[in-house]
C-alpha cells in the first residue's frame, strides 16, 4: 500500500517587509519568484519576534522551511526581491 502525502497551503505574494500571517500556523517555505540582491529575515511572533535563522540570500526557485509558527510570521525584506510564501494558519 502506497501512501501520498500532499502538502496544500495558503500562497501569499509579497515585496515588502510585513506580516505573512498573523495567527498560530505551520510555515511551508517560499518561492523566489525573482530577485536582484534581496534578502529575508523571518520572524516568529510578529515584527518584534524571534528571527528564524540569520539573514537568508535566496535564489530564484523553492526553499522549503518547515516549522511551527506561534503569533504569526513577519518578514523583513531588504533589497529587490518578489517572493511567494506557503503557510497553513490556525494549525
Amino acid at each position: 500500500m502506497t501512501t501520498t502525502v500532499i502538502e496544500v497551503g495558503t500562497a501569499k505574494n509579497m515585496t515588502a517587509t510585513g506580516d505573512v500571517f498573523t495567527v498560530n500556523g505551520s510555515f511551508m517555505g517560499f518561492y523566489v519568484n525573482s530577485t536582484s540582491s534581496g534578502t529575508l529575515v523571518l520572524k516568529n511572533g510578529g515584527s518584534s519576534g524571534t528571527a528564524l535563522a540569520g539573514t537568508i540570500t535566496p535564489g530564484v526557485g523553492y526553499h522549503a522551511f518547515p516549522c511551527g509558527i506561534s503569533g504569526g510570521l513577519h518578514v523583513t525584506i531588504a533589497g529587490t526581491i518578489d517572493v511567494t510564501f506557503f503557510y497553513r494558519a490556525g494549525v
